[in-house]
C-alpha cells in the first residue's frame, strides 16, 4: 500500500507541470550516449511519448558524429578536425547526409512511431527548412551557419499532431549543391527560436554546466556563463552548448536546459520535477 500511496504522490507532483505546458512547444537536442544506448534508446521513446501524450508538443532535432565517424572509416574516407569541427568536404558530406538524413532519422522516427507516437523524419534541405552558408569554406569545407530558418513546415507538422525529428542538414537552395554539414546544438537553438518555444532541452553525457568552485551548476544566466567561458571553465564542445542556449533564450525561448541524457528517464526528471537533474540557463 505504502508503494501504491508513493507512485499517486509522484503523479500529483507532475500534476501541476502537465498542466502548465499543455500545448506548449518543446525542443529536445538528441544526442551523446543516449542516441546510442540501446537502454536509453528505448527510455528516451518513452519518455518523448508520455511527453506527447499529455499535450507538449516536441521538436526532435539529432545529431550524430559517432555514427558518421564509424561510417567513414568502414569506406575508408579520410575524415579530420580543425577547430573542433570536421572538415567536410563533397565526399564527407554525401556521407554525413546519408547518415544523419537516412539512417539516424529514420531510426528515431521508426523508435517513435513503434511505441505510439505520429513521428515523421525531415531535412534541414526539406522545404528550404534551414537555409546556411559556409562558414569559412577554404578552412571547414561544406560546414555551414544559419542564415535563415523556414519553421512553417514544423509549425504545420507540429499542428497535424505529429513529431517532427529533424537532421541538421543547410540548404543553399541550389539544385547541385551537396548542402551543408550544420552542428546539431546551433541547428536546435535557431529552431527553438524561430519556433518561439517554451522550452529547449540538451541531452549531453555531463550532468550539466560546471561552475567556477568546479561544481555543476542548477542556474546560469548569460553574464555567468560570458565570465565562465573568458575564465576556460566553459570549454569543447560544451561551447556551441550554450551559444544555442544564449540564442534560444533571447529570442524569447523561457528556458534552456542541459540535461545528462545518461540517466534513465533524465528528460520527465528535468520537465516534471522541482529540483531537474540538470542545468537551467536562464534569459
Amino acid at each position: 500500500m505504502k508503494a501504491k500511496s508513493e507512485q499517486v504522490s509522484v503523479l500529483l507532483d507532475a500534476l501541476p507541470y502537465i498542466l502548465r505546458y499543455r500545448d506548449d512547444i518543446f525542443v529536445i537536442k538528441y544526442g551523446g550516449s543516449a542516441q546510442t544506448s540501446p537502454v536509453l534508446k528505448e527510455k528516451f521513446a518513452r519518455d518523448i511519448i508520455l511527453m506527447y501524450l499529455v499535450g507538449i508538443k516536441p521538436v526532435i532535432v539529432h545529431g550524430g558524429g559517432h555514427a558518421i565517424g564509424s561510417m567513414l572509416k568502414r569506406l575508408q574516407i579520410g575524415s579530420h578536425f580543425v577547430d573542433g569541427l570536421r572538415v567536410t568536404d563533397a565526399e564527407v558530406m554525401e556521407v554525413v547526409e546519408m547518415v544523419l538524413s537516412g539512417s539516424i532519422n529514420k531510426e528515431i522516427t521508426a523508435l517513435l512511431n513503434l511505441h505510439g507516437a505520429k513521428a515523421i523524419g525531415v531535412s534541414g534541405k526539406d522545404a528550404g527548412m534551414i537555409q546556411a552558408a559556409p562558414i569559412d569554406f577554404d578552412k571547414y569545407g561544406y560546414v555551414g551557419k544559419i542564415v535563415a530558418i523556414d519553421e512553417s513546415v514544423i509549425r504545420n507538422l507540429v499542428a497535424e499532431r505529429f513529431i517532427p525529428v529533424i537532421a541538421p542538414i543547410g540548404s543553399t537552395g541550389a539544385s547541385d549543391h551537396p548542402g551543408f554539414n550544420i552542428n546539431a546544438d546551433t541547428a536546435a537553438g535557431h529552431i527553438a527560436a524561430a519556433l518561439g518555444a517554451r522550452k529547449i532541452i540538451f541531452m549531453t553525457d555531463t550532468p550539466g554546466v560546471k561552475g567556477s568552485d568546479g561544481k555543476f551548476a542548477h542556474t546560469l544566466d548569460e553574464r555567468e556563463i560570458e565570465r565562465l567561458r573568458n575564465t576556460g571553465v566553459i570549454a569543447g564542445g560544451m561551447i556551441p552548448k550554450v551559444e544555442a542556449c544564449l540564442h534560444a533564450v533571447s529570442a524569447g525561448v523561457k528556458k534552456a536546459h542541459i540535461i545528462d541524457g545518461r540517466i534513465e528517464h533524465a528528460l520527465l526528471l528535468e520537465i516534471f520535477t522541482s529540483d531537474g537533474v540538470g542545468t537551467v540557463i536562464r534569459p
